[in-house]
């Protein structure tokens, strides 16, 4: 088992800034949480973490920028992707831009807790499959409470 140490840690630099500029948290166990002033804080997430990063942006003229990740923390020394404010980056699971295309992703998000089950903790070829049905235009299959379980004895039997 690695222990986790700051830097172990996979850092997201959150912004909040009324109508203008947002980067938040949608799900995941955050390990540490840094504020540094009323509309800026980093948060850390330990190795194997499972997070969902929403980033939106606007001005004048409205949303310039929406988009969604979801990612798993990667230990020290792993491969990952880089990802605009979070470092050292992490394993892509799901990338989606554009409104609607995070709209239906935070409604996956939305069914998943409806079944009580924390969406981290859901298999992580979830959000690759909704990923890339997203992508062809195609419908993603909703996770199932059979699903979780299989994900849960499978790691169970896995190293």
């Amino acid at each position: 088992m690695i222990a986790v140490t700051d830097d172990t840690l996979t850092d997201v630099d959150l912004i909040w800034i009324e109508k203008r500029l947002q980067r938040w948290i949608r799900f995941g166990h955050v390990a540490s949480e840094r504020v540094i002033n009323r509309h800026r804080s980093t948060v850390a997430f330990a190795p194997g973490s499972v997070f969902a990063f929403v980033r939106w942006a606007s001005n004048g003229f409205g949303t310039v920028v929406s988009r969604i990740d979801i990612l798993r923390a990667v230990a020290a020394g792993e491969a990952c992707s880089t990802v605009g404010f979070v470092r050292p980056g992490g394993e892509s699971l799901l990338r989606v831009y554009g409104w609607p295309k995070v709209q239906r992703v935070l409604q996956a998000i939305d069914a998943v807790e409806a079944l009580g089950i924390d969406p981290a903790d859901a298999a992580p070829d979830h959000w690759r499959h909704i990923h890339n049905r997203l992508a062809v235009g195609a419908v993603p299959h909703g996770y199932t409470e059979e699903r979780h379980a299989a994900w849960l004895k499978r790691q169970r039997i896995a190293p």
